[in-house]
């Protein structure tokens, strides 16, 4: 391969691995042209890429692009899923490809926030909810102080309405009642 062709793969993997928030180590080989061709149109899909790497080629991107951890996943045949939007997707992505399709294909690791993830951590990582629900469930948490506060703020107040609110019904009545025996005296 021309220098100048390693070159510009070192480039353009270092531009991906430095926009990529989720990386994950695929070892591939077994894995058949069509079986492969299947996999990518998945990912593709699902907003993943999927590159084969030379080791060598990404080892020097990786370090260039400052996530030298991708150089522990390095080994063998290798092949990388790129996510560059949520991690957990990504993660889940290629996990439920990987079961589902009982293919020959192994996962080997992952790097995610500079730190390398075993297959195990990475297929607990696809059991955590998605990031919406995360984010809700954790205002959920945080407004629940704020809400028991207002209602412990409001309840004097509350009660004192309702209160009133049953002194002027009583009032009320004994005026329609007042109003009934006038009109009955008219007749």
């Amino acid at each position: 391969m021309p220098a100048e062709e390693k070159v510009r793969q070192v480039e353009e993997l270092k531009e991906r691995f430095a926009k990529s928030t989720i990386v994950v180590a695929t070892a591939f080989s077994g894995l058949g042209g069509a079986s492969m061709t299947e996999f990518r149109q998945h990912l593709r899909g699902n907003s993943v890429e999927y590159r084969v790497v030379r080791n060598t080629l990404a080892s020097i991107a990786a370090e260039q692009a400052g996530v030298p951890e991708i150089k522990s996943l390095l080994q063998g045949a290798t092949g990388l899923a790129l996510g560059y939007g949520d991690p957990v997707e990504t993660a889940k992505v290629v996990d439920t490809y990987v079961r589902n399709a009982r293919s020959a294909l192994a996962i080997r690791g992952a790097v995610l926030s500079r730190k390398v993830l075993t297959p195990e951590e990475l297929t607990r990582l696809t059991t955590l909810p998605p990031k919406l629900v995360l984010v809700a469930q954790l205002l959920g948490q945080m407004q629940s102080p704020i809400v028991n506060l207002v209602s412990t703020l409001n309840a004097p107040i509350t009660n004192l309405v309702f209160t009133l609110n049953q002194v002027l019904a009583g009032l009320v009545r004994v005026l329609q009642g007042r109003v009934a025996q006038l009109e009955g005296a008219k007749s």
